[in-house]
């Protein structure tokens, strides 16, 4: 209960979330803590309307490379994690490799992202998905009650 109350608003006070989740303040606070500590809780954060923000583009990026060596998966972690833009970067299975989520403004920039994407690490290919409508964006994770 807690982690789903968490997830729908994080800005509840502690007293507040005490409430939602039937519980005193202090048991409350003490399982907040130790979700964190456990690292089931990484953190808090606002979710931002991209929109509204100028973030109009989302582009969804297929990355295929010749390349599975530890030293060059180092190099490209690190090449893309330096681009802000990829907000969501997957290693994956089936016929390309990795899938970057890419969130910017419109195709101008999409190009320059794409152009610093390329110019440090040697790829196989890329594919760009660009959508055309998010029906349902940053959902929260599935929590289920036992």
């Amino acid at each position: 209960m807690i982690l789903k109350a968490i997830q729908q608003d994080g800005s509840l006070s502690q007293r507040e979330l005490a409430k939602k989740v039937n519980l005193s303040a202090n048991a409350c606070w003490n399982r907040v803590q130790a979700l964190k500590q456990s690292g089931v809780i990484l953190g808090q954060s606002a979710r931002l309307d991209r929109k509204a923000l100028g973030l109009g583009l989302v582009v969804f990026v297929m990355v295929r490379t010749r390349h599975h060596s530890a030293e060059w998966l180092d190099t490209f972690r690190a090449h893309v994690s330096r681009i802000p833009q990829v907000i969501d970067f997957f290693r994956i299975g089936g016929d390309y490799d990795y899938l970057l989520k890419v969130v910017t403004s419109d195709m101008e920039s999409y190009d320059q992202v794409y152009q610093r994407l390329i110019s440090e690490v040697e790829l196989d290919s890329i594919t760009s998905y660009f959508a055309m409508e998010a029906i349902e964006e940053q959902r929260p994770l599935p929590i289920f009650s036992p």
